[in-house]
This record gives C-alpha cells, structure tokens and sequence, in this order.
C-alpha cells in the first residue's frame, strides 16, 4: 500500500462506523479501526483495489472477534450514542426508533447483525459480504431477510 493516508481518509468513517455497531463502544470501535489500519499498514501482501473495504471490514470484525473471546461477555450497545460532528445524526440518535433499531441489533446473532450492517449501513453487495463472513450468497440472503423481520418486530 502505498498511500495509507489517502486509504485511512476515504475508508476509516466507514471502518469506525461499523466497528461501533458492531462493538457499541466508542474507545473499542475507536481501537478497532486504528488496528485495522496498523494491519493493513503492515501487511507484506498488497490490497485488491477492488476489494478493500471488504478487506478492511475482514479486518475490523476479526479484531472485534478476538475481543469478544479475549474479555468472554458482550455489552450492550450504549442507548446514549453521541456522534461527535453536530449535523443530522445527533438529531436521529435521540428518535426512539433509532433506540429501538440499535437494541434491536445487539439481540442479533453477531453474523446476521454484520450482514445487515454491511448491506444496509455500508451498501455492500451480497457477493462481497459472503466473502468477508465465510458464507454463501445464499446464507446471506437468508441471514439479512430474517434480520430485518427481527427488527421489524417480527420475531
């Protein structure tokens, strides 16, 4: 990789973001995506253009694995979320469908709250999240249909 700061700036949002969905913690998503980055900065292979915001998710969800195994429990998503740039955000955090969608999430098993982030916070193609998850199309599919059936209060 020859510009890692051009990389960190056009995909670190999206890395950061996703790790607190995933981890709903600021400092861990935080710690998350700094290690990503450091890995990637690191790595003796190069990156498939084509393909790195994949390989940075791969990244993220492995580290925030690892932290999962490393601490053996889960906590719950902080219902207060700030984002810290003013803007629209700030306004939709304090809506309680947002409370209700992020509670919502951290009731989903880790694999089918990924894809559902991946596809519909990161527009990722089923393709590319069956690649970095370890599944089929197929599986993803299935696993973002009864995700959202979840959310919407379906089961």
């Amino acid at each position: 990789m020859n510009d890692i700061g051009a990389l960190y700036r056009q995909h670190a949002p999206d890395v950061y973001r996703y790790a607190l969905y995933l981890s709903g913690q600021h400092a861990e998503a935080e710690d998350i995506t700094s290690e990503t980055f450091a890995r990637v900065w690191t790595s003796p292979t190069p990156i498939v253009m084509a393909t790195v915001k994949g390989y940075l998710f791969t990244i993220a969800r492995h580290l925030y694995l690892r932290g999962l195994r490393r601490s053996a429990r889960h906590d719950a998503l902080d219902e207060e979320l700030r984002d810290p740039r003013a803007g629209p955000e700030q306004d939709a955090e304090s809506s309680e469908r947002l409370r209700t969608t992020i509670a919502g999430l951290q009731k989903l098993p880790e694999l089918s709250r990924s894809a559902v982030l991946m596809h519909a916070v990161d527009g990722m193609a089923y393709e590319e999240i069956a690649r970095v998850l370890g599944l089929t199309v197929a599986a993803v599919k299935v696993r973002i249909h009864r995700a959202r059936f979840a959310l919407a209060g379906g089961a």
